[in-house]
């Protein structure tokens, strides 16, 4: 069986709290971007468990995959049987879009699939959320409020019609654990949710993700490619989640390659 774990970008992301658990609370609107991997599990042939990967280096310890801890995680309670896995990496590790949530996500949806296990998607959103905070996001994949940890949704409705959605990734790999260190807590003077109601091009300045001044303080080119965004003609612009990935939303398709010769760059077809 084969699917194709895609990404998110956050439309804001205030960090609002610390809590006991030593997690943050934080309240964000996820938005699924169709950039995709390619993931693959089949039963295993040889009765070996193995897993293999193609495209855009996975840094780390395999075992720390969440492929494989999400394997791990459902074969302990149903006993499954070796499986293969191999995937496709496209989308850039550490890039704050989510790819390896997605992938750990999607494993367990195939998996359910494969086996029969019968897991509805109540069921899978809590074994994902086993795997990481925004993980159970990409069990159903559609726009939602995020709230406390960021495991914890609510429908929303964003109309992005007919825009198209421009990524910039920097070669700069930024920890989850490096940008939480770096942001101060603080509850929004206004509710992310009315704000994103507004058009789109008064976004700028008011829907804003807390982690993106002091990391664009620590690494300026993160900033200058927001700016250089704008310059090209975006609505709105803004990192994606702890970073180092920027996206900007466009009235018509932009030529950004030339403008970002060092990034990996991608542009979606209109929403």
């Amino acid at each position: 069986m084969i699917s194709f774990p895609s990404c998110k970008i956050n439309l804001g992301l205030n960090v609002v709290g610390k809590r006991t658990d030593g997690f943050h609370n934080l309240e964000t609107i996820f938005f699924p971007v169709p950039l995709q991997d390619a993931l693959e599990i089949i039963p295993a042939p040889n009765r070996r468990f193995q897993f293999s990967s193609t495209g855009l280096d996975i840094p780390g310890e395999q075992e720390n995959n969440l492929c494989i801890k999400a394997f791990n995680l459902l074969r302990a309670d149903f006993k499954l049987p070796p499986v293969h896995m191999h995937l496709h990496k496209v989308i850039p590790v550490g890039s704050g879009l989510g790819g390896g949530s997605s992938d750990g996500a999607v494993t367990l949806k195939l998996l359910n699939e494969l086996f029969s296990l019968a897991l509805d998607a109540e069921k899978l959103k809590n074994y994902a959320r086993l795997l990481g905070s925004d993980c159970a996001f990409f069990i159903d994949n559609i726009p939602v409020f995020g709230y406390e940890r960021g495991d914890s949704f609510e429908p929303f409705s964003v109309d992005l019609a007919g825009l198209f959605i421009a990524l910039v990734i920097p070669p700069i790999h930024v920890s989850t654990a490096e940008a939480y260190a770096l942001v101060v807590p603080e509850i929004p003077q206004r509710s992310l949710k009315e704000l994103v109601r507004l058009p789109v091009k008064e976004w700028k300045d008011c829907v804003v993700n807390d982690f993106e001044a002091p990391l664009t303080k620590k690494y300026p080119s993160i900033g200058m490619i927001g700016q250089k965004l704008y310059q090209a003609g975006a609505l709105f612009a803004s990192m994606s989640g702890s970073g180092s990935a920027v996206f900007g939303l466009f009235e018509e398709i932009p030529e950004l390659r030339s403008l970002f010769p060092d990034s990996f760059v991608w542009t979606s077809q209109p929403l």
